[in-house]
């Protein structure tokens, strides 16, 4: 079995109310792999999970700088810019979000726990236009295409009202 096998069979059978054994199961991993990117990103949710943020941050900080990429950086993004959120580090979760929206513009998840962030941090009306943002610019029907240009104007107004240029 590969490394990516064994560590997708860890993740499908966790049980999100008692983490302990997958926690277990990733660090006999993280022994031999300690330097693999994907092994720290599935350490760090692992923790994350299990509701231990202040962990999961490091394991979260050294998959990103051992190099994670594609669908699995984004989703390191997620998390890390969330637990940041989490743990009161609302301006190192924006920032962190704002790098992760250049490389990955077309991602709601990133765009949507931005917004969860903008509001942690008192920005209640950023927060709002974000999301209308993404409304218009990823949920597509009729119904809600023949009023994106209304809802574009109220976001740029929403996200005026407290003088904020934070923008998407």
């Amino acid at each position: 079995m590969t490394l990516d096998h064994e560590l997708d069979r860890i993740i499908s059978d966790r049980d999100r109310g008692n983490m302990r054994p997958t926690i277990d199961a990733l660090l006999l991993i993280h022994a031999s792999h300690f330097d693999n990117a994907r092994v720290l990103y599935e350490v760090g949710g692992a923790y994350d999970t299990a509701g231990m943020e202040e962990t999961a941050l490091g394991f979260y900080e050294s998959a990103l700088a051992a190099g994670l990429a594609d669908d699995l950086l984004r989703r390191c993004y997620v998390q890390y810019g969330s637990t940041l959120r989490n743990v009161g580090e609302y301006e190192k979760s924006r920032k962190v979000f704002a790098a992760a929206r250049k490389k990955f513009p077309e991602s709601a998840a990133l765009r949507v726990f931005e917004a969860i962030t903008l509001h942690a941090a008192g920005l209640p009306n950023d927060a709002l236009a974000s999301l209308l943002e993404v409304a218009v610019d990823l949920v597509h029907g009729p119904d809600l295409d023949r009023y994106k240009p209304a809802i574009s104007g109220n976001a740029a107004h929403i996200r005026s009202l407290d003088g904020s240029e934070t923008g998407s």
